[in-house]
């Protein structure tokens, strides 16, 4: 029988009952459709992260509080041993090798005239900052300088989401806002940064370490940005710094990480993250794969004469076999297509909100997964119909 009748027929027998055939389907489109955006999340998640650390620039050494893999964890103030006075007595030792800057943060409320912010990052830190991270740009205005920072001064370089909230579509320099009733005078705003996972990026303002300590009390960093004169010195300067810190601390208290490490820790956690979310999107292929496998099972059981009259009248057993084979890739091929439609548009609508990046190997996958579903759950129906008596059929009530 010619390819082009095989398909004739095939699409016949799906459209003659249309609910059914949809129905069939629909486990297809779920799990293509749960490829396509899960796997996009964890690859827009991948790349942001890897561009946030990229932007930080391919000579930095990120030092954080508490060891990564250890028995203690990075973060709280109970496992967090390391001073703005550490990252003072690195500076002065490294003082021609890198560039040290401390970070504090705290969240806080903060008003200008009758206009309140609620939840705004209050970071402190050096002036270093704004020459030892890339991408921390200053928009208008400027950031504070060494004199400023030295002394302390209640200046303040402000997020572009904060200068929105306060301020509009005014001019903020110059201007004072109160931080916990603590009065702070706008000297810069930064570049717009984005969100990420409906984190505001650009919800900051960014005041002298020595303004941070004094009002909120802080003696712990959150983090510090060293940045190396000579890439070619990173190692150097990692293993000193290293030894800086030993004098005072143990191994199990702070953990130096290059920007190099950090994308290859980042790419190992994503690339775990994409396969989970794949596997979980691969078990509703599964069951949509099921689904196809018993509407075709049933198909074959309520066309048994049709099968018998086409055998008698000339049809061989590889014409039934790829018939109802060539349904079971059509049912699943078209449930892959609307499916991969489905999660292309799902997608670009999450890309507006959160991360979300839609790969050519998702698509791949996800229409190769759909096609290797027909083939398989629509092999053992189409081997049974292939396999029926051509007499046993017509008898068949």
């Amino acid at each position: 029988m010619e390819t082009q009748e095989l398909i004739r027929i095939s699409f016949r027998a799906i459209l003659s009952n249309k609910l059914r055939s949809f129905l069939t389907t629909l486990g297809i489109i779920i799990g293509v459709f749960a490829i396509i955006l899960l796997v996009s999340i964890g690859a827009g998640l991948q790349s942001y992260i890897t561009n946030q650390i990229e932007g930080f620039g391919s000579n930095l050494i990120f030092l954080i509080p508490g060891r990564i893999g250890g028995a203690r964890t990075p973060g709280g103030q109970s496992s967090n041993k390391l001073l703005i006075s550490d990252t003072k007595t690195i500076q002065l030792k490294l003082k021609n090798m890198a560039s040290v800057a401390p970070i504090v943060q705290q969240i806080s409320t903060v008003k200008y005239k009758n206009k309140t912010d609620k939840g705004v990052s209050i970071m402190g830190t050096t002036s270093n900052y704004i020459k030892t991270v890339k991408n921390a740009l200053v928009e208008k205005g400027s950031f504070f300088n060494f004199a400023q920072e030295q002394s302390g001064a209640k200046v303040a370089t402000i997020g572009e989401s904060v200068k929105t909230n306060l301020f509009g579509n005014n001019n903020p320099i110059g201007k004072k806002v109160y931080i916990s009733n603590n009065t702070y005078t706008v000297i810069g705003v930064m570049k717009k940064r984005g969100a990420i996972f409906g984190i505001d990026q650009d919800n900051i303002i960014i005041v002298p370490v020595a303004a941070a300590q004094q009002q909120f009390g802080l003696t712990h960093i959150n983090a510090a940005y060293i940045a190396v004169n000579n890439q070619n010195q990173i190692a150097d300067v990692k293993d000193k710094v290293s030894k800086i810190l030993l004098k005072r601390l143990s191994e199990d208290d702070f953990t130096l990480q290059t920007a190099e490490s950090s994308l290859s820790i980042v790419a190992n956690v994503t690339n775990v993250l994409q396969i989970a979310l794949g596997g979980i999107a691969a078990i509703a292929l599964l069951v949509g794969g099921i689904g196809v496998a018993n509407i075709m099972l049933v198909s074959v059981t309520e066309r048994t004469k049709e099968i018998g009259l086409r055998k008698a009248l000339g049809a061989k057993r590889s014409d039934i076999l790829k018939q109802f084979l060539l349904e079971a890739v059509i049912l699943s091929l078209s449930g892959g297509i609307v499916g991969i439609i489905l999660g292309l548009t799902a997608s670009y609508i999450l890309s507006l909100f959160l991360v979300s990046q839609v790969t050519p190997f998702s698509i791949i996958l996800a229409f190769g997964f759909s096609v290797m579903i027909g083939i398989i759950f629509g092999m053992a129906p189409a081997i049974r119909a292939s396999k029926l008596n051509p007499i046993d059929a017509l008898r068949y009530e």
